[in-house]
């Protein structure tokens, strides 16, 4: 038989991440500590391996932890969101839900995102962010957002992978690079991960570029390329081109960029699975239109 995840134990197993450990995890969920350990030996049981270790004074996920963890997210969301249905009005609850993203793709990714807190919270005030992933990230942490989609090499913290965002060139229509020198791009200011790839990409293939444009926004790198300056990098999710641009075909492909997802500690697992499902069925559902 296959095992059964236990939803009591894996939401001790959500509080022990989000709160760094089994004493605050006990504390949050208004439970002892050893009760909290039974929940995740129930777990480790359950799957015949170990899901936390020690490490000094700390609990370290392992490799299987961090991914039953994932699932856990994804697992909680679903059945809080089908109880907040059942109950209807007797389980909502009208809060204001703070939601950031990347600007990279984000006249996407927000309406799914928002739509995604709408469907579990209905009744909840929505507000978005757009910035910079490692600021996104600093936000998240400090409690400002209650989640946000970012690019995740742009920080060090981890979240949950949701899928990859692809990279296209693209530049005003009919331009063409000058004959000789080097290649003009234009790009967001450094540190950008989008930038490194394309210096990384053409320094690879022995294509001499050089920044000529750069902008501390996305908006600022658009009105730049569609003025002709250069070339640009971006991400786009779907088939829609920026306004003003068209792809331009004459540079190398750039392996695509994976986005995150982070919670803020504590958030509501339902917000938390619904927009990490959200995310990675529109990144999904855009990857088929392309290879179609």
């Amino acid at each position: 038989m296959r095992p059964v995840l236990d939803i009591v134990a894996l939401r001790s197993l959500i509080a022990v991440a989000d709160y760094g450990g089994f004493h605050r995890a006990a504390a949050e969920l208004s439970l002892s500590q050893s009760a909290v350990s039974q929940h995740v030996r129930r777990l480790e049981k359950s799957l015949g391996h170990p899901v936390v270790e020690r490490d000094g004074r700390k609990t370290r996920f392992t490799a299987l932890g961090a991914q039953l963890l994932e699932e856990a997210r994804l697992i909680l969301g679903a059945h809080d969101a089908a109880v907040q249905r059942l109950l209807g009005e007797e389980g909502a609850t009208a809060a204001t839900v703070v939601i950031g993203a990347t600007e990279h793709g984000a006249d996407q990714i927000l309406p799914a995102l928002t739509d995604a807190v709408r469907e579990v919270r209905p009744d909840a005030e929505v507000r978005v962010r757009i910035d910079r992933s490692a600021r996104l990230t600093e936000a998240v942490e400090r409690g400002e957002l209650d989640l946000a989609v970012y690019v995740t090499e742009a920080t060090a913290t981890e979240g949950t992978s949701v899928g990859d965002l692809p990279l296209r060139w693209y530049a005003a229509p009919g331009w063409q690079p000058p004959a000789t020198g080097q290649l003009p791009l234009v790009a967001v200011n450094a540190p950008c991960v989008i930038r490194r790839r394309a210096l990384t990409e053409l320094a690879a293939r022995r294509m001499p570029a050089t920044v000529v444009a750069e902008a501390g926004y996305l908006a600022g790198v658009l009105d730049a390329a569609r003025a002709g300056l250069g070339a640009a990098l971006l991400a786009v999710p779907g088939g829609q081109h920026p306004d003003g641009l068209a792809p331009y075909r004459g540079l190398p492909a750039v392996p695509p960029v994976r986005l995150s997802a982070l919670a803020r500690r504590g958030s509501d697992p339902s917000l938390t699975g619904a927009a990490v499902q959200a995310v990675r069925a529109l990144l999904a559902s855009r990857a088929t239109d392309r290879a179609a």
